[in-house]
């Protein structure tokens, strides 16, 4: 009688030998929202476990991910003031700039990504300038204020810029905008296959960035578009990225493993908040081992190709691989 499957199962060293994927803190990058004033540290109902932080508080929080193996994070900024054009992140004293500084001066080899678009920082809510006539952003007067803020960053010290607007040419243009002005060296991690999605309520609580009207259709993918899906991501390779994405993740995993056996550039995913939120409320409920569950949907990324892992879920996943 064939047992070759069981004989490989029966012994959990045995298992761990034979495991095709696995998970590791180095597959993670902690998503941080920064806002403004001091020992601010707000949580956001929707998302327990996640906060809105002012600078010393993500300093803090830096510290305590390090014990933990987490070195990668993501910056996403809260501003008191908005306006129409989100012109507080065009400048140099901008608090996701400060915010960079803060962490870099505390702990240098922190690797810091920011998120580099307008939807935290326009009283609209959108992803960049609007025309009045369509109601909706005006693509290439965008770049033009996108070039800008990915200078900002990178002059405040960021690690890798992750242009999340959606904004058809978006690479390319930031690419030269870096390379012109002597950042060759910066990468840029696309959002290059982002979906509009209703998995992202609870981030615009966090965020602070739900449009005042309309909604992001225009620019974002239809969810329903698989092989458009591909065609985003291969040109946002063509234009200069260096690390692909999809996002969400969890309804996706069919998008990463077609984009992953069209590309051999570095895969990322976001496992975004409406996914974090329903693990965190049916685990509370008693519905669902939290625990197990979340580390079985962390592997499933990992599984349909995924290299990078952001995720809210992160401290906790490298408590738990800490443990074994």
């Amino acid at each position: 009688m064939f047992k070759r499957f069981r004989r490989l199962r029966i012994n959990e060293t045995l298992r761990n030998l034979v495991a095709e994927t696995t998970l590791s803190s180095n597959d993670f990058i902690y998503p941080l929202f920064v806002k403004e004033g001091e020992n601010i540290k707000n949580e956001i109902e929707s998302m327990p476990g996640v906060f809105q932080m002012s600078i010393d508080e993500i300093v803090k929080e830096c510290g305590e991910i390090r014990k933990l193996g987490l070195n990668s994070i993501i910056l996403f900024a809260i501003p008191d003031t908005k306006d129409s054009v989100g012109s507080e992140c065009l400048c140099d004293e901008s608090i996701i700039s400060r915010t960079i500084q803060a962490v870099k001066k505390e702990y240098p080899d922190m690797f810091v990504a920011t998120d580099l678009c307008f939807c935290e920082y326009t009283d609209h809510g959108h992803c960049g300038i609007m025309d009045p006539k369509t109601q909706t952003v005006d693509n290439d007067k965008t770049l033009e204020i996108s070039a800008l803020q990915a200078i900002v960053h990178a002059k405040a010290g960021a690690d890798m810029i992750a242009p999340s607007g959606m904004m058809d040419g978006i690479i390319e243009t930031l690419r030269e905008a870096l390379d012109e002005n002597g950042f060759e060296n910066l990468p840029i991690m696309a959002y290059s296959t982002k979906f509009a999605s209703a998995y992202y309520g609870p981030f615009r609580d966090v965020a602070e960035s739900t449009p005042s009207y309309g909604d992001r259709r225009s620019y974002q993918m239809n969810p329903a578009n698989r092989l458009e899906a591909i065609e985003e991501s291969i040109q946002d390779e063509k234009e200069g990225a260096d690390i692909l994405m999809v996002k969400p993740a969890l309804a996706y995993l069919d998008v990463i493993r077609d984009i992953r056996n069209e590309t051999k550039l570095p895969l990322a995913v976001y496992n975004v908040s409406g996914e974090y939120a329903m693990l965190k409320n049916a685990g509370a409920a008693g519905l669902i081992d939290y625990e197990r569950v979340m580390m079985e949907t962390l592997i499933s990324f990992k599984r349909a190709g995924a290299d990078i892992i952001i995720t809210y879920h992160a401290k906790e996943a490298c408590e738990v691989l800490n443990r074994k």
